[in-house]
């Protein structure tokens, strides 16, 4: 599958994971202790990064192995290599055949799969914690043994190409997300969609992706992470005998893009066969590593944190102009994201009425301060999130591994004493430094009329590529088996 953007508690985890893996209320041990005193971290002399963080509550293991290599590192001509390659991971090496991988770990009780991102391509399992270290094995394996053959590519290319139809040409919103990440990213690679673009898909070879494993995949350019019932010291020993004596790639080509400021409004418009039209609104944000990333956060759940807030209650409930309203903010991209507003309007409601009650929204912001027990009503949603989400080993995971991928796990415990430390002067400030026209980009989806049935409008953000995790995580899409 593939990823982009999420939110704490409402995206990647509990979507996929949450029923197999919610085991009870918060952690007493989450409750009492920080992330730095309950991981534990290693890395071998090949750079591989190891990360562990037991927690005994089911005879459970979840293990990510992350690589640093995403959309962020594709060029022009070569876009979805990243996400191809994810698919070939799983048509084998020397020692297994084609989808060997996961038969093998249904066949001790797991679950297995994967999702390619911007900035990371993650390879995931869950299974019973005696038998993590089949798992390890078998990563270890295709790490740096891949057989890229030219027939398993052909079929692999083909399942992509038609994942892209379904998921991004068969749905207009998506197709909107794509057009407003083009126009609002000029320089860099966030401009385009992690699945690719169809025709560099349709040329792709066998070859680059050769070159792209060769490049990106080995163990100085991933780390492990670890979750559940397991001891420290057995994972760091299994892992040190699998994966010690794998090498390269000691360099791997650096990505020098960088946006350059925006100095005006950008708008788009796509024209698509659509029962409703869609609009989306979209401004350039720093990310998790910049002091104004707390209060971003907050003000998006003021906007759209649940049904008493401000997009839901006032477009949707009270003035009946939209069919949902909501907004993102994607704070663990590696390099600045972007803070989006998206909405999809009732019948019979002009679109650009609809554009002009979001704009009002954001101006409301950037012009009065926000009320205590509103303030804290969204800090409390957001507090109550991050915390419960830690019943699942794999969110668990999720988190450590995005942190790790943004620079030092240890971000994480920094999270909540930072949105705690949010007032109303704060929201107001980062509303007027970053929503503003200048920096604004508005898509607007046209419907088009053509005597053929429409497609069923889907709500809720169902097409946006980003964020995930909604408000905040986007995008995912599970690879077909």
């Amino acid at each position: 599958m593939n990823v982009s953007a999420r939110r704490w508690g409402g995206g990647l985890a509990r979507a996929l994971w949450s029923a197999a893996l919610l085991v009870g209320c918060a952690s007493p041990s989450f409750a009492g202790a920080t992330y730095a005193e309950r991981v534990r971290e290693r890395e071998l002399p090949n750079g591989l990064r190891v990360l562990v963080l037991e927690d005994h509550k089911a005879p459970v293991a979840v293990l990510q192995l992350w690589y640093r290599v995403g959309s962020r590192n594709e060029r022009p001509g070569y876009t979805g290599l990243s996400h191809l390659l994810e698919h070939m991971m799983f048509q084998g090496t020397k020692k297994l055949g084609p989808e060997e991988y996961s038969r093998i770990v249904r066949r001790n009780g797991g679950e297995d799969n994967a999702f390619t991102m911007r900035d990371a391509t993650v390879y995931f399992a869950s299974i019973a914690s005696d038998r993590y270290d089949v798992v390890l094995s078998m990563e270890a394996d295709r790490m740096r043994h891949l057989l890229l053959r030219e027939e398993a590519f052909e079929t692999e290319r083909s399942v992509v190409e038609e994942e892209r139809r379904l998921r991004n040409e068969d749905r207009p919103a998506a197709e909107l997300f794509e057009l407003l990440s083009a126009t609002a990213y000029l320089a860099h690679p966030y401009q385009w969609p992690v699945i690719g673009w169809r025709d560099d898909i349709g040329k792709a070879t066998v070859e680059d992706l050769r070159e792209y494993y060769r490049s990106y995949y080995g163990p100085a350019n991933a780390f492990l992470v670890v979750v559940g019932d397991v001891r420290a010291d057995d994972v760091f020993r299994k892992v040190r005998r699998l994966f010690g004596r794998l090498e390269g790639p000691e360099e791997v080509p650096p990505v020098r893009a960088v946006e350059p400021p925006q100095e005006g409004e950008r708008r788009v418009e796509l024209g698509r066969p659509a029962e409703l039209p869609y609009v989306a609104v979209a401004y350039h944000v720093p990310n998790a590593l910049h002091e104004d990333s707390a209060a971003l956060e907050v003000l998006a759940a003021i906007l759209a944190q649940g049904k008493s807030s401000r997009l839901y209650d006032r477009l949707v409930y009270r003035k009946r102009k939209a069919l949902f309203a909501t907004a993102s903010y994607d704070r663990t991209s590696l390099d600045p994201g972007l803070f989006v507003l998206h909405a999809q309007p009732l019948p019979g409601v002009p679109v650009a009425e609809l554009e002009r009650h979001l704009l009002a929204e954001v101006a409301r912001l950037r012009e009065e301060q926000v009320g205590e027990e509103e303030l804290e009503r969204a800090k409390t949603a957001l507090e109550a999130d991050f915390v419960f989400a830690q019943d699942s080993l794999f969110y668990q995971a999720m988190l450590l591994g995005e942190h790790e991928l943004l620079g030092d796990w240890r971000l994480l415990d920094r999270y909540l004493p930072a949105v705690r430390a949010v007032d109303a002067e704060d929201v107001r400030e980062v509303a007027r430094r970053y929503l503003v026209r200048k920096n604004r980009t508005v898509g607007v989806l046209s419907p088009e009329r053509t005597g053929k049935a429409p497609a069923a409008p889907k709500p809720h953000g169902a097409g946006a590529e980003r964020p995930v995790t909604v408000v905040r995580r986007s995008d995912v899409r599970e690879r077909d088996r």
